[in-house]
């Protein structure tokens, strides 16, 4: 187990952001991890614990307590069962995945970080959602002091949000479980209509998986959503914010402001968010409309030039010219259509 103190913390985050820590623990094995855990614990120092660093913003000063990075490695498959260690690089597992001729994930590829993280934010995108496959998650609970085995129902999935997420001090993730489906190489149903248009189907259509994830790769490198250390656009966190649920009663607000702002004949994103008559409509949609365009912004933290829900680092910025970016977005749309947009990365030693 690596151990370094006074550590740069910026270099593990895809923001390239945030001042050093404490000290840096490295962990390579699970044991290692509960033992970096428990020790924090038991010594009541501060714990962050890191995998790809790709929904992080640590603030300036950094952080006062032990950094813990999640490097652990394991790639099992057996059948149509998956098992991933927490410090595996994500987008590399479904990668294997789809060589394995194996459908379910491929529709994830691309999304930059480590496979520990997906449960927390049940992460998701065109189409798919990790909480479809994750069958189980293997954890260190912190308040029980013992590893615990937790089943897809007990995980409280829901849009970009779990158990995981809900009580964040609680549960350092292990490992992850996934269901898989032999389709003979076919994709899951295509379920996004972007993705459907391009490949030139029908949604529910099923094509080769390999295709599938060919297709998403380039959708998200047109939106600078996949890492590269050259390209300013995907110095960043990928989406910024969440796309805004709305009660009922919230959503015919909303409407009103955008005929008042934009005009009778113009209507936003809606999608059905549960059976409750909630509306999901478009982050993305809010900022442009509400005049915050692709590549806002004139100091070094700006808007992508490829994608208004990104926030990026132009090379020279701190996060609180990051912040300060992502406090204008927010009241911005909140003064244009009276809905609050909510960060998506996890703050550390600092809020908007």
């Amino acid at each position: 187990m690596q151990e370094i103190h006074d550590a740069p913390l910026a270099p593990l985050t895809t923001f390239r952001l945030g001042g050093p820590a404490t000290r840096l623990v490295t962990a390579t094995t699970d044991d290692e991890v509960v033992a970096a855990v428990r020790e924090a614990d038991e010594t009541g120092t501060p714990l962050l614990v890191i995998g790809g660093g790709s929904n992080l913003v640590i603030g300036d000063k950094g952080f006062d307590g032990t950094a813990l990075r999640i490097a652990t490695r394991g790639f099992a498959l057996d059948g149509t069962r998956l098992e991933l260690a927490a410090g595996e690089v994500w987008t590399d597992a479904v990668a294997r995945t789809v060589e394995a001729g194996l459908a379910g994930i491929e529709c994830l590829a691309g999304i930059p970080g480590s496979a520990g993280a997906t449960p927390i934010q049940n992460v998701g995108a065109y189409g798919q959602e990790v909480s479809a496959t994750i069958t189980e998650v293997v954890a260190y609970d912190r308040r029980a002091g013992e590893t615990v085995t937790i089943p897809n129902a007990a995980c409280d999935f829901s849009y970009r949000h779990s158990r995981f997420k809900a009580d964040p001090d609680r549960f350092v993730v292990l490992r992850v479980r996934f269901e898989l489906e032999d389709a003979q190489g076919l994709s899951a149903p295509i379920k996004y209509a972007e993705t459907a248009r391009v490949l030139g189907v029908e949604p529910g259509d099923r094509v080769p998986a390999a295709l599938a994830r060919e297709t998403v790769l380039g959708l998200r490198a047109g939106k600078g959503m996949v890492l590269d250390p050259e390209d300013h656009d995907t110095w960043s966190a990928g989406s910024f914010f969440t796309n805004p649920i709305l009660e009922r009663e919230q959503y015919e607000e909303f409407l009103g402001r955008v005929r008042d702002r934009l005009g009778p004949d113009v209507t936003p994103p809606a999608f059905p968010a549960g059976e409750d008559g909630r509306v999901k409509t478009s982050a993305a949609w809010l900022i442009d409309k509400a005049g915050f365009t692709k590549g806002y912004g004139s100091g070094p933290a700006r808007i992508s030039t490829k994608h208004t829900l990104a926030l990026t680092n132009r090379g020279e910025a701190t996060t609180e010219d990051l912040l300060a970016l992502a406090r204008e977005v927010v009241e911005g749309v909140r003064d244009a259509f009276g809905v609050t947009l909510v960060n998506e990365p996890v703050t550390v030693g600092v809020s908007l």
